[in-house]
């Protein structure tokens, strides 16, 4: 079978690792595979050396798939698509994520999908439409996405909460879902390779250190801004505690001149881009990871986190609570509560006992 997956970007992100594994895997079973991707640029890292290691995957990039809303970009990325599957022709069209969702599958049904082949799976691995951003804004994501939805066979959720909001937007039908969580290679967690001890040594982190650990990219909505604002006055009350911050991204520069403003520097740690395989290593530097994302899908880092025996705090949003169970293995807390996540904090830092009853909870 000839199976054409279509992403926006190719960033170090849990979609786009998802992704890359849906390909590998149907790669390693005998199918032709290929993944077609916008531009890469930025601070965000890229998976596409991980692409063609791999060798059984065609990458395919293109020059108009941007995630921005571009009216003319966009037209000419619907023709880009259009040619590039009537070229490809393959069984399958698989979109991942708003851009690549709407446009790769008008361009899929265009080209044969209305009348069966391709076939076009759509994959949700977060939802364009959100609190946060402006009604006007929203309403032209809804309105594209029950476009798109009208234009594809199947929709895979990758939680139970994508479907729900999808379907209370009018999105699609209950017959073209179906849940599929993220896909995640769980060895390296289970068995990072490095002593905590080693990881913390290179981090320069002491041993009696307590470290709050975030995985992610610097960026809007990630809550990087709400772990400062919540936990400023018990850092410095606290030396021993620290902030390890695991990524990189747009918003990098800002963040990290707050973190000087507030005389905070030996207490926030940033790693900048970490390479997917040494995160699991980072992960067994930590006491707590926590999750202060305002929107996700399915937050990768969170069971993989569990995976590596770290409790966790994590904004109650979207698909978290389907891998974060309050009380049991972590703490959900409302989005944006400042106060709820500051108490949440002191809670795991004052409950040695119960933060590793948790943990190996969540791991088992």
């Amino acid at each position: 079978m000839r199976i054409l997956h279509i992403s926006t970007r190719l960033i170090l992100g849990g979609s786009q690792e998802n992704t890359v594994l849906s390909c590998e895997g149907q790669a390693d079973a005998g199918h032709d595979v290929a993944l077609a991707f916008g531009p890469i640029y930025g601070p965000e890292g890229s998976l596409l050396e991980r692409i063609n290691k791999h060798g059984g995957i065609e990458p395919l990039p293109t020059r108009f798939l941007e995630r921005e809303l571009k009216p003319l970009t966009d037209l000419r990325c619907y023709y880009e698509l259009k040619k590039l599957i009537h070229d490809w022709q393959p069984d399958i069209v698989h979109t991942h994520s708003s851009k690549a969702g709407v446009i790769g599958r008008a361009a899929a049904w265009k080209v044969g999908g209305s009348k069966g082949k391709p076939g076009v799976i759509h994959t949700i691995h977060g939802l364009p439409y959100h609190p946060y951003q402006s009604a006007r804004k929203n309403k032209i994501y809804i309105a594209a996405e029950r476009f798109a939805a009208r234009r594809c066979h199947a929709i895979v959720s990758v939680a139970d909460a994508m479907t729900k909001q999808s379907l209370d937007a009018g999105v699609g039908h209950p017959r073209q879902y179906v849940t599929i969580r993220s896909g995640m290679e769980t060895e390296k967690f289970l068995n990072p390779g490095k002593t905590r001890e080693k990881i913390r040594s290179e981090l320069n982190l002491n041993t009696d250190d307590l470290v709050f650990g975030t995985v992610a990219r610097l960026a809007e909505l990630k809550g990087h801004d709400d772990l400062l604002d919540a936990l400023q006055e018990d850092l410095r009350a606290n030396p021993h505690w620290k902030l390890l911050w695991v990524g990189d991204g747009w918003w990098a520069q800002r963040l990290l001149k707050r973190v000087r403003d507030m005389n905070l520097e030996n207490q926030v740690i940033h790693t900048g881009l970490v390479a997917p395989d040494r995160v699991p290593e980072m992960m067994q530097a930590m006491d707590v990871l926590i999750h202060p994302s305002y929107r996700e899908g399915l937050p990768r880092t969170v069971p993989q986190a569990l995976l590596s025996g770290v409790p966790v705090i994590a904004y109650d949003v979207d698909g978290t609570r389907e891998v974060c169970i309050d009380g049991k293995t972590g703490i959900l807390v409302p989005p944006g509560d400042l106060p709820a996540l500051r108490e949440a904090v002191n809670w795991m830092a004052d409950h040695d006992k119960e933060r590793k009853e948790w943990a190996q909870t969540g791991r088992a």
